[in-house]
């Protein structure tokens, strides 16, 4: 992207986001609003306190600044609010992050919605915090073009909550963690003086593809993890949704855009659950697991066409089910195995994977949007009609790809959510969907 064209995207997203909110909260003093160089030297992100943090509730703010919300590094006149809060890690440990609180003129904080972003990256660097508190990074980009879709929020008066989903190791595709850092998000919300927002406000979760996984995992987790958001929830709005990785590892691999995806998501839950993945690898596989160790899903999108699992793995894991930790892992990973969510949801899937380069349909997993499988999307929604949740919409977009199904489904999954906030009766699919993929739990398979 070259300057003009930045800073013209730039434009355009600062005038709707000044329409949309206004600044709401004192600023911070000029040192914490400037702190926005890199992790190991910005202070905000680094808990420091004297006591440990897990002797922290999940949720409870750690640290908290106020600065101007930031557009590719231009200073707009709208506030954001950042918090650094404790949560807890893929493996249940205590962990801390940092969400960010936008409020809208219009709004009194009565309502609200969490906005997963789908910034793909396994550099923290990339995460939106970052970029609204002015870095620059390529990764970044995406967090940052999302303000185009944040600002008609903020017009309808809804505050918004930006966690960094991925957390402060950057752990692309671990589901679990994706969760408890977004329920975690809106608890530090309720709890931060500032922000307007309460424990009477009730919350919409809306998310596309990596912010997919991060809606999905909330709205599973919440009855149990965080049962007092669950009771402000009116809904999870999602779409290219992430169901049983092990699942889409098969079906982008030898692709022409989207096998890049393979190695990142093995790196993100390598990373997330401590699994020395590079024993398992060849050469070539170390070779490119280090060329994106800290990479963003811009640097591997068709980066790698034709690429397989076998190029990058030893001869005897040729199957990763043959590595035991990756098939633990990936079954922690799977929706398929979550609890049922309690609220309503609307779930958007396209289908026309071809037109990004898959025409992969593996026996057992079918078609998908490039990216996501769509049978495995349709299994999960049966899933959770079958179990006890009648108030899911699915709609299946067999002409649109990953890229082409987001800007069609994002209207109408805020205007779902519209609806749910206004009281209105949540749609059903169930009965209507068609069958699915099986969910069931990977298993292990010997090497040879």
């Amino acid at each position: 992207m070259n300057r003009s064209t930045a800073g013209l995207l730039a434009v355009a997203v600062v005038t709707a986001l000044t329409v949309g909110a206004a600044p709401t909260a004192a600023a911070a003093p000029a040192a914490a609003a400037q702190q926005t160089d890199s992790r190991a030297s910005d202070p905000f992100y680094r808990y420091d306190g004297s006591e440990p943090l897990s002797s922290y509730e999940p949720g409870d703010v750690l640290k908290k600044r106020t600065l101007d919300y930031h557009v590719l590094g231009i200073p707009t006149p709208v506030k954001a609010i950042q918090l650094l809060y404790r949560s807890t890690d893929a493996q249940g440990r205590p962990s801390a992050n940092v969400t960010t609180v936008v409020r809208s003129h219009r709004g009194d904080g009565s309502k609200a919605v969490s906005y997963q972003s789908f910034y793909d990256s396994l550099d923290p660097e990339d995460g939106p915090s970052r970029a609204i508190a002015g870095e620059v990074t390529l990764g970044g980009i995406i967090a940052n073009v999302e303000s185009l879709v944040m600002a008609p929020l903020l017009l309808k008066g809804y505050d918004l909550v930006i966690p960094d989903t991925e957390g402060q190791t950057a752990e692309f595709a671990a589901g679990p963690a994706y969760g408890t850092n977004t329920l975690d998000s809106i608890r530090a919300s309720t709890r931060a003086a500032g922000t307007g927002l309460h424990t009477g406000t009730r919350f919409g979760l809306l998310g596309y593809s990596g912010g997919a996984i991060a809606t999905n995992w909330a709205a599973a987790l919440a009855p149990a993890y965080a049962p007092e958001v669950n009771k402000q929830l009116v809904g999870f709005a999602e779409a290219g949704v992430l169901v049983a990785p092990a699942h889409n590892l098969k079906y982008v691999d030898g692709t022409l855009v989207w096998n890049g995806v393979l190695p990142m998501a093995v790196i993100g839950v390598s990373r997330a659950y401590d699994i020395d993945i590079k024993r398992y690898l060849s050469p070539k596989g170390i070779a490119v697991f280090d060329e994106l160790e800290h990479g963003s899903i811009i640097d591997a999108l068709g980066r790698y066409p034709g690429m397989t699992w076998k190029d990058l793995a030893k001869p005897e894991y040729k199957d990763p089910n043959s590595i035991p930790a990756f098939v633990d892992a990936v079954n922690k990973v799977n929706l398929g195995e979550a609890a049922t969510p309690t609220v309503p949801g609307f779930i958007g899937q396209g289908n026309a994977g071809w037109l990004e380069g898959t025409f992969n349909k593996p026996a057992g997993i079918g078609s998908g949007d490039g990216v996501m499988v769509a049978g495995d999307v349709r299994a999960l929604a049966n899933q959770y009609c079958a179990t006890g949740n009648t108030s899911i919409k699915y709609e299946q977009y067999n002409l649109l790809s990953h890229f082409g199904a987001m800007p069609y489904w994002t209207p109408r999954a805020m205007a779902w959510l519209d609806d749910r906030f206004a009281g209105k009766a949540a749609p059903t699919s169930c009965g209507r969907i068609p069958a699915g993929n099986s969910l069931e739990p990977e298993k292990p398979v010997g090497t040879n």
